[in-house]
C-alpha cells in the first residue's frame, strides 16, 4: 500500500538523505499558485517609501540586543532587550515553531519500533526508506533469502500496528500549524497559531490570545489573510476581555499591471458604527513605485515616492498634510547606500531640519551591528540629539 493510495493529490519521493517532499498539491489537491504575485495589503502600498524612510535608523533607543537561536528540534527562539533613552530597560522572549509535513510522527513508538527493527516487519508492511520523521514510503521489496519469522514475542508492535497509522501520521504533518509563544518583562504572555495555504489556496488564518500573568486573560484577535493574483484582502476582530468590546477591521486592495486600488473600514460591533476609514492608491514597478494615501477617515493626505537609481543607491520621499490642522506639509526625504554586500549607510532629513545618519554592518557570520545618530541641525549647540546602536546575534 503507497502513501499515493491514501492522498491522491500527493506524490511524494525519496531524497538522497532518505527523507520525502513533497513535489505538487497539498493533500487537498489545491493547485500551484499562479507565476503572478499578488498586490501587497493595503498598508504596504507605500512600504517601499517608508521603510527607507523608517527603517534600520538606530537612534529611536539607546540600545537593542536581539539573539536568534534555533534548537536541533526546529524551535527558533527569539530574544529582544530594548534599553531607551529614558525609561526602563525592556525585554521579551519568543518561540515558534512550524509543524511541517513529516516534521512529526504522532505514532512515535510505532515509526522507532520500524527503524530500530527493520527485519521484524512483515514484507506486506515493509514501506522502506524511512525519513527522520518517521514517514516511510513504499518501493518495490529486495528479494531476500527466506528467514524464519520471529516469534510476537520479539515483535511487540507488529501485530497492533499497520501503514495506517504512518498515514494518519502524515495527515496531521500536512497541516503546517506554526505556532508562537512569547513572554517580555510587561508581564504579557502570548499564544499565537497560524495556518497558512491549508484551509484554502492563499489563505492564512492567525489566532492569537494574551493573558497578563497579574491580571487574566486581556483579549484575543483573529487575523484572515487571503491573497491571490489580482487582490489582497485582510481581516481582524479583536476581542477585549476587560471591557467585552469587539473591534473589526477590514481592508482590500486590487491590482493590475502594477497599479493598486486599496480601502480599509474600520467597525465597532458593540456601538454598530464605522471607527475609521481610508483609501490609497499606488503604483509599483520593479525599480520605482509610488503611493497616495488618505488616512484617519481621510483627513490625513500621504503621497510617497521610491525609486532604486542602480544596484547600490535608493531614494525615497514622502510628503504629508493634515486636512484638520491645516499646518504645514510634513517632508522627509531619505537616501541608502550600499557600500558592499555587507555593509550599508543610510542618513534622511525633514523638514523641521532633523536630520539621521546610520550605518549597519555584518562584522562576520551571525553578528550584525548598526549605529545611528539623531540631530536637530537648527539647534546644533543644544541637547537633544540622540544616539543608538543595535546589536543582532543569530545562531
Amino acid at each position: 500500500m503507497s502513501l499515493q493510495s491514501h492522498f491522491p493529490g500527493v506524490k511524494a519521493e525519496v531524497t538522497e538523505a532518505g527523507s520525502t517532499r513533497r513535489t505538487n498539491a497539498s493533500a487537498n489537491g489545491f493547485k500551484a499558485a499562479s507565476a503572478q504575485a499578488p498586490p501587497p495589503a493595503f498598508a504596504d502600498i507605500a512600504k517601499p517609501a517608508n521603510d527607507l524612510i523608517n527603517k534600520d535608523f538606530y537612534h529611536a533607543v539607546a540600545a537593542l540586543f536581539e539573539v536568534k537561536l534555533k534548537t536541533p528540534s526546529g524551535v527558533a527562539v527569539t530574544t529582544k532587550g530594548t534599553s531607551p533613552h529614558d525609561g526602563t530597560t525592556s525585554g521579551s522572549v519568543e518561540a515558534k515553531q512550524t509543524v511541517t509535513k513529516g516534521s512529526i510522527c504522532l505514532h512515535s513508538f510505532y515509526c522507532e519500533s520500524h527503524l530500530r527493527y527493520p527485519s521484524q516487519r512483515r514484507s506486506r508492511d515493509r514501506p522502506t526508506g524511512p525519513s527522520q520523521s518517521g514517514v516511510l514510503l513504499e518501493q518495490q521489496p529486495q528479494q531476500q533469502p527466506q528467514q524464519q519469522q520471529p516469534s510476537p514475542s520479539h515483535a511487540p508492535y507488529r501485530s497492533i500496528h499497520t501503514f495506517t497509522d504512518v498515514a494518519l501520521t502524515r495527515t496531521f504533518s500536512l497541516l503546517g500549524v506554526t505556532t508562537t509563544i512569547t513572554s517580555n518583562t510587561a508581564k504579557l504572555l502570548s499564544a499565537k497559531a497560524e495556518l497558512d495555504n491549508q484551509l484554502a489556496q492563499g489563505l492564512k488564518a492567525e489566532l492569537v490570545a494574551n493573558y497578563k500573568l497579574d491580571k487574566g486573560p486581556t483579549g484575543g484577535k483573529l487575523s484572515l489573510y487571503f491573497k491571490q493574483p489580482m487582490f489582497h484582502t485582510r481581516a481582524f476582530v479583536d476581542y477585549s476581555h476587560n471591557s467585552g468590546a469587539v473591534q473589526a477591521v477590514v481592508d482590500g486592495v486590487v491590482g493590475h499591471e502594477g497599479f493598486l486600488v486599496g480601502g480599509e473600514a474600520g467597525y465597532d460591533v458593540q456601538k454598530a458604527t464605522i471607527t475609521r476609514y481610508s483609501a490609497a492608491l499606488g503604483y509599483q514597478a520593479p525599480l520605482f513605485s509610488a503611493a497616495l494615501t488618505a488616512l484617519n477617515n481621510m483627513s490625513v493626505v500621504q503621497a510617497s515616492y521610491y525609486q532604486k537609481v542602480n544596484s547600490a543607491v535608493e531614494v525615497g520621499i514622502k510628503a504629508s498634510y493634515d486636512l484638520k490642522t491645516a499646518g504645514n506639509v510634513g517632508l522627509e526625504i531619505a537616501s541608502k547606500y550600499k557600500i558592499d554586500p555587507l555593509s550599508f549607510a543610510k542618513a534622511k532629513i525633514n523638514d523641521r531640519g532633523i536630520a539621521s545618519i546610520a550605518y549597519n554592518t555584518k562584522v562576520h557570520q551571525g553578528f550584525t551591528f548598526g549605529i545611528g545618530a539623531s540631530l536637530d541641525t537648527q539647534k546644533l549647540n543644544e541637547a537633544g540629539h540622540k544616539i543608538g546602536t543595535s546589536f543582532t546575534f543569530e545562531g
